[in-house]
């Protein structure tokens, strides 16, 4: 199944510290902390590799081509499950060829393997709270937010394969296989892969029982819980075949799946699950994408304030972040390491996050 491993650049996870060090550190954490550098330096001389794995027949990507995903092999006791983002189609005019159908990994022109070039993926970035972990990247290509499990016919001879959660899952059992004794997972959403990103959260515990399990979304905290908008795009993708079966959503009717709402649902499923949201005000991709189903009207910061506000009073403790701009996915571009709201950066936000600390929402 594994069919090749590629070095993708000749660079470290360097060795990161996710908590300050307390005031009556002892001499003893002054050696750890030079073992930690030591480590780290020791580390850069490492090439960094990813494996390629070539998935069964039903997987696909949107036109039917073969579907695989990659593994790079790091700290096996901290897991990061990426899920990639690329845009969603739902009509014959958007899924049409050239208008987004056949989504394109985010790949390198290379040799095809995952990019390590930027934001919280640049492995070679000495503040990237992810050093040092395993990670198997998930590519997007079914225009379903990882979410769709059906084939659908648009008319006008265009055929989309809908199959992301078919994908990913896929990948996802991989994981637990390949890292049966992780201690943390963190599932990391860019976009398109934020949107369904808690849903993954819940599932990884179903395969990871004892992990704790951390979500990060990035950008895509204003789509609406909207349920014609719900059921009607989610019955083109087939988001309701196979749900999971979780008894705390026994009964439940497909909107209680709405994108809001999978957040609710995984708190529900995973009692101390730490979930968080990332995004900006005026976020461009988000604003071109709620004009289209119809939210023109309403300022984005609204659509995300009123969702974090929903997920917030239905019990989910949600740790938040939204800051002025209009970048999409602060995380996948090195303004992660730059961006800062009232004195505080969004990257020590996020490590404190991973670590499991306890943070204030930031909002701008």
């Amino acid at each position: 199944m594994f069919r090749r491993s590629l070095p993708v650049v000749v660079a470290a996870f360097a060795l990161s510290s996710l908590a300050a060090c307390s005031d009556d550190a002892s001499d003893s954490s002054d050696s750890s902390d030079s073992s930690s550098t030591d480590a780290a330096e020791s580390s850069a001389a490492e090439e960094i590799t990813w494996e390629q794995v070539d998935a069964p027949a039903e997987c696909q990507c949107s036109d039917a081509s073969e579907f695989h995903y990659w593994i790079h092999r790091g700290d096996a006791d901290r897991v990061v499950f990426f899920l990639e983002g690329g845009g969603a189609c739902f009509s014959a005019e958007t899924c049409a060829p050239g208008e987004g159908a056949t989504f394109t990994p985010n790949l390198s022109e290379n040799d095809g393997e995952p990019r390590g070039d930027a934001g919280i993926l640049d492995l070679t970035n000495p503040e990237n709270p992810l050093a040092g972990a395993s990670v198997v990247y998930v590519p997007y290509c079914t225009g379903d937010l990882h979410l769709g499990t059906a084939t659908h016919d648009y008319g006008n001879g265009v055929v989309v394969q809908h199959k992301g959660r078919t994908n990913a899952t896929t990948a996802l059992e991989t994981m637990a296989q390949e890292f049966p004794d992780a201690e943390q997972v963190i599932v990391l959403g860019q976009s398109a892969g934020s949107a369904g990103a808690p849903l993954y959260g819940g599932l990884a515990h179903d395969v990871l029982p004892d992990a704790q399990i951390t979500v990060i979304a990035d950008a895509s905290g204003a789509y609406p819980g909207d349920e014609a908008i719900t059921t009607v795009i989610g019955g083109l993708w087939g988001i309701f075949d196979g749900l999971p079966d979780w008894p705390e959503a026994a009964g439940d009717p497909p909107a209680a799946w709405s994108l809001p709402a999978l957040f609710v649902q995984t708190s529900e499923h995973v009692p101390g699950i730490v979930q968080a949201t990332i995004n900006t005000e005026d976020d461009e991709v988000q604003r071109k994408f709620s004009d289209l189903i119809g939210f023109s009207e309403t300022p984005l910061v609204e659509l995300i304030d009123a969702n974090n506000a929903f997920i917030e009073s239905s019990g989910v403790d949600l740790d938040s972040w939204v800051s002025p701009g209009t970048t999409h996915v602060l995380s996948a571009r090195d303004e992660l390491y730059e961006t800062e709201v009232d004195g505080t950066r969004l990257i020590d936000w996020l490590s404190d996050v991973l670590a499991g600390d306890d943070v204030e929402d930031v909002h701008s």
